[in-house]
């Protein structure tokens, strides 16, 4: 579908809910012509692997499980990067998922 995005609310009251998000069309009125432009009303974001994320302080973390954790510590790694609790989303199916540890390495 070129003219809408499908997302989940990730906060709020409504979190988890799966919306639609339409193109919205912008008619500026201070030009001495007349256009209209259709764009997605979305914020700019950037993704990372949780390897890459090593290392890094972020403001803001979302963590995407819904395929699972597949390396030691991985879980803690993309958890442990944000400073502040409430900047940290987590989507996992059915509300769990395990955190793989391999006591060898310990």
């Amino acid at each position: 579908m070129p003219n809408i995005i499908e997302a989940t609310i990730m906060t709020g009251h409504a979190a988890g809910e799966d919306v639609l998000i339409p193109r919205i069309p912008i008619i500026p009125s201070d030009f001495p012509f007349q256009f209209k432009r259709i764009q997605f009303h979305v914020r700019l974001s950037f993704a990372m692997s949780t390897n890459k994320a090593q290392g890094q302080s972020l403001k803001i973390v979302g963590l995407d499980l819904l395929r699972p954790c597949f390396s030691h510590g991985e879980l803690y790694v993309g958890c442990s990067r944000v400073g502040n609790a409430d900047n940290l989303y987590i989507l996992v199916p059915n509300g769990r998922t395990k955190n793989i540890v391999y006591p060898e390495t310990l």
